[in-house]
């Protein structure tokens, strides 16, 4: 592995203590440092204090959502990190979900495909100096006024087959999330032709995808996590449609159907094992690593792991996860 990323903040580990965790992990060989957006820290907050903190990482966003920012602040936002880290900040953005977008900040959440491409359309003409506009987008007249770095190359987040389309034909990078070692290779495929008919090398895009890695050896921990986070996630519209789209659909129809019974007690007992085995990580540290190389092998050229916690007290999280990523950082 020539990259190897953390998905940060870290669970149990507050902001102002990342300082001296994100140094020890540049140190010990840690390459990349992504953000996520759910429901913690925003996606730049903790990527700018990275950028302050730290000297050869790489920062990214994974992701920033088209929808809860809109196109100026974004761009604004974006090369303002990108000035911070100087050149080691990547843009990562998606549409996000309705749940997130239309139940958690009140935005209707119409045409993901088509806000997405006219954002990064809008991106491109900041990141050039140009006087920007987008109809559809409805912005116009906009041009960022400082430059004192370079613009930050833009990663789209892409599940489908039209968004890892538009990842390949306009994106620097692609994201790729919740997906097994033996789904990459159709995922890469897509946005690698995509590269190609629009004229550009598709050995050039970089593939990042966040890895859940549950660092245990009890399968009784394994299967109560995987069950949990499987039936929370994947039940949802996108991912569903995801899922289906790689193959799993008939695997996942019962779980499906009791979620959408609003039985979410046996939807999560339905959770087939083997999807727990495709796609969460475990083991000891040499099984996760080896795990890890897998997505590697597969195509992907960033792995990012994501720690899933192990142990129940919040007090002790923090500790777990640092532990482990010192672990993983030894055995590679």
């Amino acid at each position: 592995m020539d990259r190897w990323g953390i998905t940060f903040p870290l669970d149990g580990v507050s902001l102002p203590a990342h300082r001296e965790v994100l140094r020890e992990m540049e140190s010990i060989g840690y390459t990349d440092a992504w953000t996520a957006e759910v429901d913690g820290p925003d996606a730049f907050t903790p990527a700018t204090l990275a950028a302050a903190w730290t000297e050869r990482i790489r920062i990214g966003t994974a992701i920033a959502s088209v929808f809860t920012r809109t196109p100026t602040v974004l761009a604004q936002t974006a090369w303002a990190v990108a000035e911070a880290a100087q050149g080691r900040f990547c843009l990562g953005i998606g549409s996000s979900s309705p749940a997130i977008v239309e139940n958690w900040n009140g935005m209707p959440f119409r045409k993901p495909y088509t806000r997405v491409r006219e954002t990064v359309t809008f991106l491109r003409q900041v990141f050039e100096g140009q006087k920007a506009a987008s109809d559809w987008l409805h912005v116009r007249n906009f041009r960022y006024s400082r430059r004192f770095a370079p613009a930050p190359p833009i990663y789209i987040a892409a599940l489908q087959e039209k968004m890892l389309q538009l990842a390949g034909s306009m994106g620097d990078g692609v994201i790729l999330n919740w997906l097994a070692p033996s789904d990459v290779p159709k995922c890469v495929a897509v946005a690698k032709e995509a590269a190609r008919a629009a004229g550009r090398d598709p050995d050039a895009l970089d593939v990042v995808a966040r890895i859940f890695v549950i660092p245990t050896t009890s399968d009784a921990l394994i299967k109560g996590l995987g069950r949990r986070a499987i039936s929370g996630y994947l039940t949802t519209p996108v991912y569903g449609a995801f899922h289906r789209w790689l193959g799993r659909g008939e695997a996942f129809r019962p779980m499906q159907e009791a979620w959408d019974a609003g039985d979410r007690k046996t939807a999560t007992e339905l959770v087939p094992d083997a999807a727990i085995e495709d796609l969460f990580v475990t083991g000891d540290a040499q099984a996760c690593i080896d795990g890890v190389e897998a997505y590697v092998r597969a195509g992907v050229t960033t792995p990012v792991i994501n720690i899933m916690p192990t142990v129940p007290d919040p007090a002790q999280l923090g500790a777990r996860n640092i532990d482990v990523m010192r672990e993983l950082a030894a055995r590679r």
